[in-house]
Formats: C-alpha cells, structure tokens, sequence
C-alpha cells in the first residue's frame, strides 16, 4: 500500500516542477557571490599598483574576508532559521552587491580591507540561506542532486569572472568592473521579490508537487533548539570537521590560484583566463556529477548513509593527483589535476552539506549549516596564515598541494567515526544520537 501511495505522489509531482525554479534562483545568487569575490584575485596585479599593497597585505586582506565571513556564517545560519528566507535572502544580496560596488572608491589597503570584510560579511549568507531552501523545497531523495546544481554556480562564477573582469579592467577599470559586477545583484534581488513564496503558499507550485515535497519531511517537536544544545549532537561536528578539513583547501584554489599560475608556471594576468575557465568549468561538472550520483545511489538503495559516503568517497579519490604536480612542468597537466580536484571538492561540498538536510530536522539546517561554515572558516583563516609563511620561507606550493590532496579522506574518516549511520536526530527528550 506504502509503495502504491509514494508512486502515485511520484507521478502528480511530475506535473509540478516548480521547485527548480526556486533551484535556478539559487543557482544565479551562487554565481554572482563566487563572481564577486573571486574578483580579488583576477584583479590583484592591478590593484597592488593602485592600492599599493604587498604580498603580506593581500594575504591579511584574505584574512580580513575570511574572519568577517564566519562571522556572517554563524550570523546568517541562525537568523536563516528564525526568519523569512524571501526577506533573508533578499536583504543578503543587497547587502554584498553594495558592498562590492564600494570597492569602487576604496584608495587605502585599510579602507580595501574594510570593503572586503563588508564582503565577505554578507556573502556568507548564500549558503546557509540556500540550504535551508532547499531543504524546504525538496525531498531527501532530490536534495544532493539540487544543491549540486545550484551549488555549481560556484564554479560557474569561477568560469565567468576570468571570462568578464580582464577584459573589463582593460576596457573601464578596475573600479568600474567592481560597480558593474555589484549591479547584477540587485537585478536577481528584483526577481527574487516578484518570485519566491514558501511551497505551501505559492501559487504556481500544485498539490502533486507540494504532496511530493512534504513527502518524507519529518519535523519533530518545535521546541526552540540553542546553539550550545545543537554541538552537543555527534553529526553536527561531523559537518564540523568536515568544513574544517576541507573548506581551506577551496578558499587557496579560489584566492591563490592566479598567483600559481603566475608564479610557477610564468602566466601572467592577460592569460590567466583560459586556464582558469577550464578550472573552474571542471569544478562545474564535478558539482551536478556528484550531486547525481548520490541521488541516483539515494534512490536504488534509500539509505543516505551509503549514497553520501560512497559519493564523498569517490570524490576524496579524485583529489589525489593534486599531490603530484611538482614532478610535472607542464602547464596543461596542472590545470587538468586541478581542475579535477577542484570538481572533486564540488561534488564532496554538495554531498557534505546534504548530510545535514538528511538528519536534521529543516528548522536547524541553516543553524548546523552555519556552525559547520564557521568553522570551515577558521580553517580557512588559519591555512591562509600557513600559506603564506610557506610561500614567503620557500617560494614553493607543493607541500600546500600535498595538505590538499589528503584532506578529503581523513575528514571522510572524522565524518564516519562521528556519524557511522546517519540515522535522523531526535530533539524529543534528552538530546540523543544515533550511535
């Protein structure tokens, strides 16, 4: 009877697909973020001429970016919870399109700082934001497979920004490039407003498809959950340590990944696009490939634990290669392990964030998202501070590519000592686990 009844929910929801439009929404909001921050360091050989920093000062403004983004993360993943994701999202995406259009009149490597710490500040909402939305717009089995599509606009915005910003940099300047950039926003922010409604209250959304979105959602007591209360779960910190281990090594390709090319295999800033486009439009397959795989695992054998672990797994291995790139010279062998490594990150980043819309109930994924997300950036913070000592005392990327390569699978060994099951959290009674 239970099988007849989830076919027949299947087949109404195949006359409503409004849930990827919400999806689309994400996905553009993603790539604007990415696009906006990556601008940093497309934009650094320029900028060290107008703003006059050094290598030191561009790493501090990193630094800068990554403490006002935990920040933001912890901000943004407890108010996602709280409050309405059309008034979130939309005051998210006003707030870091300013702030990237006031890059604009920066003239100082302090008042640059300040900008990018605005920045990063408000661009920390996305993810926290998006991932609560797509817990409230799509079931278990469709979760991994959309947040890999929208979260391919990380990498989408990795392919358009070398794609955009050299050749708008040469035509208006870089101050320019900044205010066009930021604009953009606001052009989503307008859509935004005329589109979203919750599933429940959305006109264009049917009952089939509002039947199949509810359809294996469990929301337990609506107690108010603290933060204190949620780290005392053994899967929140095993999206901990998997933030943590893993996150850094996205935020060095993101912001040092010009410099590499520059640096050790002498591509300067007028060539930097092709080899960055190729990067990133790796990382762009790895995202919706790792996303389908874990879906696709999801529906033959309906047990998360399997689906997610395999599929991280797998992406763990896709990393490897990355730690070879010192005994290869040539330029297009690095940008295919990096660009491999880099799809392997999106696809394990869209499983891992799952994980949380698999166990938690929806009202704490934005919370657990941005615990998760802070740490990711003290990771970040903290790796930033070794890769620049690294690069000042040797000159030489290896040993960071090394640290890359053999993060994924120690975090995946974290994640399954801590979360062994990946059974669903119970917030009745005492505060259990699942052992």
């Amino acid at each position: 009877m239970k099988i007849m009844e989830a076919t027949s929910v299947a087949r109404k929801a195949a006359s409503g697909r409004y849930r990827w439009t919400i999806c689309a929404l994400i996905f553009f909001a993603t790539t604007i973020n990415y696009m906006d921050r990556q601008m940093l360091g497309l934009l650094a050989p320029l900028l060290q001429k107008d703003i006059g920093w050094n290598q030191i000062q561009y790493a501090q403004t990193v630094m800068v970016f990554t403490v006002t983004y935990a920040v933001g993360l912890a901000t943004f993943g407890r108010i996602a919870d709280r409050f309405s994701t059309k008034v979130v999202y939309g005051g998210a995406m006003a707030m870091w399109s300013l702030a990237a259009m006031l890059h604009a009149v920066a003239a100082t490597v302090p008042g640059f700082a300040a900008v990018r710490g605005f920045l990063g500040f408000s661009e920390a909402a996305n993810f926290p934001v998006a991932i609560r939305t797509t817990a409230t717009w799509f079931p278990k089995k469709e979760r991994a497979l959309a947040t890999g599509l929208w979260n391919m606009g990380a990498t989408i915005g990795g392919i358009v920004a070398p794609a955009f910003v050299p050749i708008a940099a040469v035509m208006w300047g870089w101050r320019a490039t900044f205010v066009v950039a930021g604009a953009t926003g606001f052009v989503w922010l307008a859509v935004w407003l005329l589109v979203y409604r919750p599933p429940a209250e959305h006109p264009s959304v049917s009952a089939g498809e509002l039947a199949y979105i509810n359809a294996d959602q469990d929301e337990g007591v609506e107690q108010s959950v603290s933060w204190l209360s949620v780290l005392k779960y053994r899967e929140t910190w095993a999206f901990i340590f998997g933030k943590l281990l893993t996150d850094p090594v996205w935020w060095f390709y993101l912001f040092w990944l010009p410099k590499w090319l520059n640096e050790s295999r002498h591509i300067d800033i007028s060539n930097l696009g092709l080899p960055l486009i190729v990067i990133y439009a790796m990382a762009s397959g790895g995202s919706v490939a790792g996303g389908w795989l874990s879906s696709r695992l999801m529906k033959r054998s309906s047990k998360p634990n399997v689906a997610r672990k395999v599929a991280m797994g797998i992406c763990a291995v896709c990393v490897l290669p990355i730690a070879t790139l010192s005994h290869f010279q040539s330029l297009w062998y690095a940008v295919f392990a990096v660009g491999l490594a880099a799809a392997a990150h999106q696809g394990w980043s869209a499983n891992l964030v799952t994980t949380v819309g698999d166990v938690f109930p929806r009202r704490l994924v934005g919370t657990v998202i941005g615990i998760g997300g802070v740490a990711g950036m003290v990771g970040s913070f903290f790796y930033s501070g070794v890769i620049g000592e690294t690069l000042q005392r040797t000159g030489q990327y290896w040993a960071l590519f090394a640290v890359g390569a053999s993060a994924y699978l120690v975090a995946l060994g974290v994640i399954h000592l801590l979360m062994p099951r990946m059974t669903p959290v119970k917030l009745r009674g005492q505060h259990t686990t699942s052992a």
